[in-house]
């Protein structure tokens, strides 16, 4: 249920700060107002949740589909970034002022780390943002033909990509114009790069549009990643029953789409009214980071457990870091966690996830672990146990 719980944390506000950001861009893009923000934030969720609704099949085409545009939008940016390049004067171009604050160097030549080690541990949710949610491609296993031999694969060759887009984009789009102090408090970077590449001329609106894709690809994903979560933690007795009910006739979880939908849609809208305005996306970013690194500190803690408890367990796949990169992987996110407290600007935010996540407990503990069925999930488990044993 820890787990459970936080990657439902996780996976609910994951898209809430993606389709901020799509607001972000399409604001930019077509000129509208800010107060159109929770418009276009309506809008997406309303056409992917939809979308999800139609089916597994229609769903997964599409996000095929949305995923090798964005990628190749991204091998266009980089080709044509590369000869803008500067280190010196565009990526090196943060400093620190007087009075300690960050400030931009016309000139460049600032220091590797203007803000030294706690720099690096501020800047660990965000770098932990561009692999947020991979883990989730296991929710799809029930769709998967062979799941023994295509999870493993999908995931290995998902996190390559990931580590070559996201180096390749954070160097790149920080390296040109306007340079790294101005991209770190960009609400649609990207499209920033473009309009350095291309101008500010309808060319590269039209690439910032489609670039958009790549969010959209998240965006539609991690909306079917929250919904499985949402249903399956409910049919096992974890959330309330009728959050497991499915559509009539597409047999999708609507109800778990629908809810989680609503939930990061309100914590947008108060975050809006509260006048957090362009910090509103970083906000819920740190406050999906705070479910993330909880859940990955639990799957690594399992996985060291199972190393050590049960070492004849058949395992399709076995990790090529094995036990040294769980226990890196550990302590990563305990340090993450951690952090999340230190940062005066998000830290209201993780303090009302934390309160939320107790909650939780305390719902799990005095009612729910009352109510618990053996899900599938569970049999299987229970099965692999079986099987070792007689083995």
């Amino acid at each position: 249920f820890v787990t459970g719980l936080a990657e439902n944390m996780e996976y609910v506000l994951t898209p809430a700060v993606i389709v901020f950001f799509i607001g972000s861009y399409l604001g930019a893009i077509m000129g509208t107002p800010d107060w159109f923000q929770p418009i276009w934030w309506l809008l997406g969720y309303i056409v992917f949740v939809g979308l999800n609704i139609a089916g597994v099949e229609t769903s997964f085409r599409f996000t095929v589909f949305i995923t090798l545009v964005a990628l190749g939008i991204l091998v266009v940016f980089w080709v044509s970034a590369f000869p803008l390049f500067d280190w010196n004067r565009m990526l090196l171009n943060i400093g620190l002022g007087p009075d300690g604050s960050l400030v931009e160097l016309p000139e460049g030549g600032g220091p590797w780390l203007p803000l030294g080690v706690p720099g690096i541990l501020y800047a660990l949710p965000f770098a932990i943002w561009f692999y947020l949610a991979i883990e989730q491609l296991p929710l799809a296993a029930e769709e998967a033909h062979q799941p023994a031999r295509d999870l493993p694969k999908g995931l290995v060759l998902g996190i390559l990509t990931l580590i070559v887009c996201a180096f390749l984009t954070l160097f790149l789009n920080s390296g040109i114009a306007p340079g790294a102090f101005k991209i770190g408090t960009s609400g649609e970077p990207l499209l920033d790069g473009f309009r350095t590449i291309f101008g500010e001329g309808a060319g590269a609106k039209i690439l910032g549009l489609v670039a958009v894709a790549g969010l959209v690809a998240s965006f539609h994903a991690i909306i079917f990643a929250y919904g499985r979560n949402i249903y399956s933690l409910s049919r096992a007795g974890y959330f309330p029953k009728w959050l497991s009910v499915t559509h009539g006739t597409r047999r999708t979880p609507h109800v778990a789409l629908v809810t989680g939908a609503a939930l990061g849609y309100l914590v947008l809208i108060v975050l809006y009214v509260a006048g957090q305005g362009d910090l509103v996306g970083a906000t819920v970013l740190n406050m999906a980071v705070f479910g993330a690194v909880i859940a990955y500190f639990m799957q690594t803690l399992s996985f060291i457990l199972l190393r050590k408890n049960k070492p004849g367990l058949e395992r399709p796949y076995r990790s090529m870091l094995g036990l040294p990169g769980a226990w890196a992987a550990l302590v990563i996110s305990a340090v993450t966690l951690v952090v999340l407290f230190f940062n005066d600007t998000y830290r209201p935010a993780v303090i009302w996830c934390a309160l939320w996540f107790l909650a939780g407990l305390v719902y799990f503990g005095v009612y729910a672990r009352f109510r618990m069925v053996r899900s599938p999930e569970e049999e299987f488990a229970i099965s692999g146990r079986h099987t070792e044993s007689a083995t």
